[in-house]
C-alpha cells in the first residue's frame, strides 16, 4: 500500500481530497496545510505521494519540493495558467477544475510506479561487509592455491556449491575454508 499525504491552504479541501481517496482504496497518512507540517509526516515515511495545491500558507510547492526526500513524489494540483509556466522536473500535475476519475487514476499510475520501484530495491544484492568480502577472497585463494583453480573458476565453484547447498556465498566460503584447512 503506498502512503499518501494531502496538503492545500484550506482544510476543506485537503480533507475533500482525502475522503475521495480513502474511498477509493488509498491510504491517506496526513492530512496538512503547510509545508512545514508536511516535512514533519514525510519524516515517517519510506515512501509516499504528496496530493498538493500551489501555494501554502508557509511556502510553495516549489519550495517543498526542495525539501522533500527523492523517495516522496508529488502531485500537484492547480490551474491552467500555473501549469502553463512550467512545474519542473519529477512533477506529475493535474489541471483545475479536477475530475475525480483523472485524480485516480494519475494515483494509481504513480503508486504502481512506487511499487515496482520498492521491489527493485528489495531484490537489489546487499553490500557485503569487508569481512565477508574478506572470507569469499580467502576461500577463493585457497582453491586456487591447493586445487589449481584460476580465480574465475574458484569463485563459480563457490558460487555452484552455493546455490546447491541453498547457503549463502559467506556460509559456502567458510565451509570450504574449514574442509581444506585440515
Amino acid at each position: 500500500m503506498v502512503n499518501v499525504i494531502v496538503v492545500f491552504p484550506k482544510i476543506e479541501d485537503a480533507k475533500n481530497i482525502r475522503n475521495l481517496l480513502v474511498r477509493n482504496g488509498y491510504h491517506v497518512v496526513a492530512v496538512c496545510t503547510s509545508g512545514a507540517q508536511v516535512l514533519q509526516a514525510v519524516d515517517q515515511l519510506e515512501d509516499g505521494i504528496l496530493v498538493c495545491g500551489y501555494r501554502f500558507s508557509d511556502m510553495l510547492y516549489s519550495d517543498l519540493l526542495e525539501d522533500l526526500p527523492p523517495y516522496i513524489e508529488m502531485l500537484l494540483v492547480a490551474s491552467n495558467n500555473i501549469l502553463g509556466q512550467g512545474v519542473g522536473k519529477n512533477i506529475v500535475s493535474l489541471p483545475l477544475p479536477l475530475k475525480v476519475h483523472d485524480l485516480v487514476n494519475t494515483l494509481e499510475m504513480m503508486a504502481a510506479t512506487q511499487i515496482r520501484r520498492r521491489k527493485r530495491q528489495k531484490m537489489k544484492p546487499k553490500a557485503r561487509s569487508e569481512e565477508d568480502q574478506k572470507i569469499i577472497q580467502d576461500a577463493k585463494l585457497l582453491l586456487m592455491e591447493r586445487n589449481h583453480m584460476t580465480e574465475e573458476e574458484a569463485h563459480r565453484y563457490i558460487q555452484k556449491c552455493s546455490m546447491d547447498s541453498g547457503n549463502n556465498l559467506v556460509e559456502t566460503a567458510k565451509m570450504v575454508f574449514s574442509l581444506m584447512k585440515f
